[in-house]
């Protein structure tokens, strides 16, 4: 664990239990401690730790019935027991209550350390499991950045110095340049690497889910809340959280995120306790947020927290010496379609193209010319049309239909929203991505929505 573990003395020796929170402090360890049963209880109610050192015989409340009381608590702490060797027999029942293990008194601090750790690891394996059961789909593999560009080169030159760090990075860039492909070669290049890289989409929710998305949410803290469900952000413990178009989030979620950030602590959807986690930030926006702050729509203080290195991403159209080798790559990742060769005439038409979807664009466009190719070549005529001519003019729709009026309605929607795409994905009940690639595909203009 990065973050210091949350350990809570419970005994009502005063001497020994302040001896054990000295020099368990002095382990680097964030400990409390508490003289009775009832007190004990009483703090972890009252804030969330992670291990709990336990004395059997207490006044007020035994440890026993402390640990029966601790098995109905959403989230227990891992309890070392600590007992006298006449009451073994406590200990054993401790274990069979769920305790992690126990100690006999008197017991060495170097001992105690190394179980308090071990434990600790415990209780972080059991919440990540719980966090990855609620988010099933969980994080994409990485997959690598291909590049032939000086411009790139560059990029990755940043990535390897700032990545051992724990400095914040923002990334910025147009849509489809390969953000988050940096956010997740920072995390791997980073001493964060073996602990979870936990990407969100800032745009791509109203307010209130988002939130819960982020910090989790307590039952019963909302309509359909019909189970606790911990955040994005406690999944991300340790590892590295990538707030992608960060640009698009909501004032109040902004607060929310810069106090988490700033403090370490936050509190779940209809929570009472805060929470305490340590993650690294990786934003990403191809807003200009200078002018965001300006229009009020970005806080200045948040933008000093996520800013302290920036990375930015050329365009494919200025890294076209890439499209080639992009392009052979997407080739081969698509070949469970059937395996292609690009011909001279369509890799021509590829490096022409001035791509506004970037790398994202790309993608689609092997993908498709994959999949509608007849032969073992790809030619232009496999490509989309606005790769090969006419890139300018929106595409023929024949009116009545349903092509023609899923487009009409996706301009709605932008207009409505004045171009805010994550809103509009929201409004259509769509993934943001589905949304960029269906406005590509009718050419859909800006100035159709404003």
């Amino acid at each position: 664990m990065r973050r210091a573990i949350r350990v809570l003395v419970a005994d009502d020796e005063k001497n020994l239990r302040e001896l054990m929170i000295r020099e368990l402090g002095r382990k680097g360890h964030d400990v409390e401690g508490a003289a009775d049963g009832e007190e004990a209880l009483a703090s972890l109610r009252e804030s969330p730790f992670d291990v709990v050192v336990l004395d059997m015989r207490m006044p007020k409340r035994e440890g026993l019935d402390v640990l029966r009381e601790l098995t109905t608590v959403p989230e227990p702490p891992q309890v070392i027991v600590m007992t006298g060797f006449q009451d073994v027999t406590n200990a054993v029942e401790a274990m069979k209550l769920g305790a992690y293990d126990y100690l006999t008194k008197p017991t060495k601090i170097e001992e105690l350390d190394i179980l308090i750790r071990k434990a600790a690891e415990k209780a972080l394996l059991l919440r990540d499991n719980a966090a990855l059961r609620a988010h099933a789909e969980g994080a994409q593999p990485f997959a690598g950045i291909l590049t032939r560009s000086a411009a790139m080169h560059e990029v990755l030159r940043i990535i390897d110095r700032v990545a051992p760090t724990d400095t914040a990075v923002l990334v910025l860039g147009e849509s489809g340049t390969g953000k988050e492909l940096v956010a997740r070669a920072i995390h791997e290049r980073s001493t964060r690497a073996s602990r979870p890289f936990v990407p969100i989409h800032c745009g791509a929710l109203p307010r209130e889910v988002f939130e819960s998305e982020l910090f989790g949410h307590e039952k019963g803290a909302f309509t359909g809340a019909i189970t606790t469900k911990p955040g994005l952000v406690e999944l991300a413990d340790g590892g590295t959280l990538f707030l992608d178009e960060i640009g698009e989030m909501e004032p109040d979620s902004q607060v929310k995120i810069l106090r988490a950030l700033e403090t370490g602590m936050f509190f779940r959807v209809g929570g009472t306790r805060a929470r305490r986690v340590d993650v690294r930030l990786v934003a990403a926006t191809n807003r200009d947020l200078g002018e965001a702050m300006r229009a009020g729509e970005f806080r200045q203080d948040l933008y000093y927290r996520i800013n302290t290195i920036t990375v930015k991403l050329p365009p494919l159209r200025d890294r076209r010496e890439d499209i080639a080798v992009l392009a052979q790559h997407f080739l081969e990742q698509k070949a469970v379609y059937g395996a292609k060769r690009l011909s001279l005439a369509a890799l021509a038409a590829l490096e022409a193209y001035d791509w506004p979807g970037n790398v994202r664009e790309l993608l689609h466009a092997v993908e498709r010319a994959v999949i509608l190719a007849k032969g073992d070549d790809i030619v232009p005529e496999d490509l989309p049309p606005e790769v090969v001519g006419d890139r300018g003019a929106a595409p023929a729709v024949p009116s009545g239909t349903l092509e023609s009026m899923e487009r009409q309605h996706i301009v709605a929607t932008l207009r409505q929203v004045g171009g805010h795409r994550g809103k509009a994905a929201a409004l259509l009940a769509i993934d943001p991505k589905t949304l960029y690639r269906k406005v590509l595909a009718y050419r859909i203009k800006p100035e159709e929505w404003t």
